[in-house]
């Protein structure tokens, strides 16, 4: 078969052909009395392997070794061939996203991309300082896309990035919610962590929506901020965690400030007060558990804590007895 014929058949151009030939890669067996290469059924089937293996990547040189080193393996390069495609990918996602995210921030002209590619620069940077200072300082005419704050805050480890990062997303209003909520399905608990701390600083009901889901949260660090947010919005959901934060000792003082806010919705203070006082009978005789609860009490505004409280002050433990007399007689 003339050449002009296998690039028909094979798809390969009749000047890849030649440059095969030259590289001794694939060269015909004969030749027409004119001088015309003349490929072999051999010759025809060496190109179709040609051609497979650079759809794989290889080089003309790994291909010439693949097909004529007969101690060649394809596991080595095969394995090397995966990483250079994963970095590759990676790289070219990374692109995607950088391209993304200056097309969401819907630039009028060139000045616009260049501040929105320093910012993402900024928010990249491994010095801590810079990029808190890409959060705190972004162009005041280019709005920052909430995707890329959200993005940004759940990765961040470092707490006063993170902090100049959910003040930005909070500075943003409830656009970066969506985003930063992913976060809190994430296998990783320090990003659930972070995500629940910076929809705690959101406005709006989404990130009330957000909040509820993370009571759910098998963590009891992701459950707690939760709750402390959620107790200081208005949301009787967070009770339940509430009270076993003051029962566990975690952050018990919060725990009982945020249900005396609760309390003050009408209705909620019985709730609080059956809670309350099923814990007092669940703990008889641990004293340290009671008097945390007497001290929740004491937050709770209305009669029904303080008759609680001066009933409590004939406990037959003296150390429970002394505090709830004390704070029964306070100044309520």
């Amino acid at each position: 078969m003339l050449i002009g014929e296998v690039a028909r058949h094979s798809g390969v151009s009749t000047r890849m052909l030649r440059h095969y030939d030259s590289l001794g890669l694939v060269r015909p067996t004969g030749r027409t009395v004119g001088g015309y290469r003349e490929y072999s059924t051999e010759d025809i089937r060496r190109i179709f392997h040609v051609e497979c293996l650079r759809s794989l990547g290889l080089s003309l040189r790994q291909i010439s070794r693949a097909l004529d080193d007969p101690a060649f393996t394809p596991s080595a390069l095969v394995g090397d061939l995966i990483r250079r495609t994963e970095d590759r990918l990676s790289r070219e996602q990374e692109l995607l996203e950088r391209l993304r995210t200056v097309g969401a921030s819907a630039p009028s002209d060139w000045e616009d991309v260049l501040r929105i590619v320093e910012l993402l620069r900024g928010l990249a940077s491994p010095h801590a300082a810079y990029r808190q200072q890409a959060a705190l300082n972004p162009a005041d005419d280019i709005p920052v896309p909430a995707d890329l704050l959200a993005d940004a805050v759940l990765t961040e480890s470092d707490p006063n990035v993170a902090g100049a990062l959910r003040w930005a997303l909070a500075r943003a209003g409830g656009d970066g919610v969506a985003g930063v909520a992913a976060g809190l399905r994430s296998e990783d608990v320090d990003v659930r962590q972070r995500a629940v701390l910076t929809i705690a600083e959101m406005p709006g009901k989404e990130a009330l929506a957000a909040l509820t889901e993370a009571l759910g949260d098998p963590d009891a660090r992701v459950r707690r901020h939760a709750a402390l947010a959620l107790g200081r919005a208005g949301t009787t959901a967070a009770v339940p965690t509430l009270v076993d934060m003051v029962v566990d000792g975690a952050n018990d003082v919060e725990a009982a400030e945020a249900l005396g806010a609760l309390a003050e919705n009408h209705g909620v203070e019985e709730l609080i007060m059956a809670a309350l006082s099923g814990e007092l009978a669940a703990h008889p005789a641990d004293s340290a558990i009671r008097i945390r609860v007497i001290q929740a009490l004491a937050e709770l505004p209305g009669p029904l804590a303080l008759g609680a409280l001066r009933q409590l002050a004939e406990d037959d433990d003296p150390a429970v007895a002394l505090i709830a007399s004390a704070l029964a007689g306070r100044d309520r």
